[in-house]
């Protein structure tokens, strides 16, 4: 039986507070989520790292996919991340990695995650980024951080979920996986976290979009708008999912994250807060008119898009100012 990376278990696992306040978008993206337990398992405080979130923009068919930057991870918590390369089964590469104290980030398929029950446990087939941390493979029993905590599965959604069982089949290539190991420094702490946070903070508003996303945002939704009305339900998830829920979730991390700063003594971000606040409530409520737009295939009100694209404005030219001139 291989050793897990962390002492810890399905039901005593205590999530970290991001996962347990009230949101107004309680999961962001798998990638993010699963980041925000794995470093809170280790003791990490993972809002430290959100500078990030200031920096996406609208890429012309989707919202960027943020994630947390590797290089970020390491200034701030001596971790480095790894592709893995799959050359043999990859339940072998996973007992090994975890084996090694090594957290294994890979794309499963919900399909066979039982934490998914209600939406795609047994229900579709759908990618999804979890992290391995404990795996048993005689006993079939594999130990996981995905969406907002820690799970386990055993059985046949072990033997599914790794294809075990059955044939080999060319045609299914192997998912992207990295691996994670810890650096002798132990990450920064107290004060040093803080200051190292604002110095990425100040990387990332030099990398803030040249041109107001949500006024490229507001002319691709318009012309999309149309297309929608004639689309089921289910491409409104997708859609949704792609461009209002990546930066409705990233700015409400924003938000939190200078709530954070403020929390630590650093002060005159109050601005900046309560623009990415607006933002994040801002999308929420376009995405409820969307839905109800396309249920009813009327047109939408867009203006409020003119809305978010003032109040990022603002956010950008109060972070200016307070931030890179300080």
């Amino acid at each position: 039986m291989t050793k897990p990376v962390f002492p810890i278990s399905a039901d005593g696992y205590q999530r970290h507070v991001i996962h347990t306040r009230e949101r107004h978008w309680a999961e962001t993206n798998c990638y993010v989520d699963v980041w925000i337990e794995l470093l809170h398992a280790w003791g990490f405080d993972p809002i430290a790292a959100m500078p990030f979130t200031v920096a996406i923009d609208f890429e012309g068919d989707q919202w960027t996919f943020f994630k947390f930057p590797h290089t970020d991870l390491r200034s701030l918590y001596g971790l480095d991340i790894q592709e893995l390369a799959i050359w043999q089964p990859l339940v072998k590469h996973v007992e090994e990695q975890v084996g090694l104290g090594r957290p294994v980030l890979v794309e499963l398929d919900s399909f066979y995650l039982p934490d998914t029950e209600g939406t795609a446990y047994r229900r579709e087939h759908t990618k999804s980024t979890v992290a391995a941390v404990d795996i048993d493979v005689t006993n079939q029993r594999l130990g996981y951080f995905h969406g907002q905590g820690f799970y386990e599965l055993s059985g046949e959604d072990f033997v599914k979920v790794f294809r075990i069982a059955g044939p080999h089949d060319p045609a299914m290539l192997p998912p992207y996986v990295e691996f994670v190991k810890r650096r002798a420094n132990r990450g920064a702490t107290g004060r040093e976290l803080v200051n190292t946070s604002l110095s990425l903070l100040k990387q990332q508003l030099t990398l803030i979009p040249e041109t107001n996303p949500f006024e490229k945002f507001k002319t691709r939704f318009a012309a999309d708008v149309d297309w929608l009305m004639t689309e089921p339900m289910e491409v409104f998830h997708q859609y949704s999912f792609a461009t209002l829920r990546q930066f409705g979730a990233c700015y409400e991390l924003a938000s939190l994250y200078f709530d954070w700063l403020g929390a630590h003594d650093v002060a005159g971000l109050e601005v900046s807060r309560d623009a990415f606040g607006l933002l994040a409530t801002g999308a929420k409520s376009m995405q409820f008119q969307l839905a109800r737009s396309m249920a009813r295939k009327k047109p939408i009100n867009l203006s409020p898009v003119d809305d978010m694209a003032a109040t990022w404005q603002t956010a950008m030219n109060h972070l200016k100012s307070h931030v890179l001139a300080s």
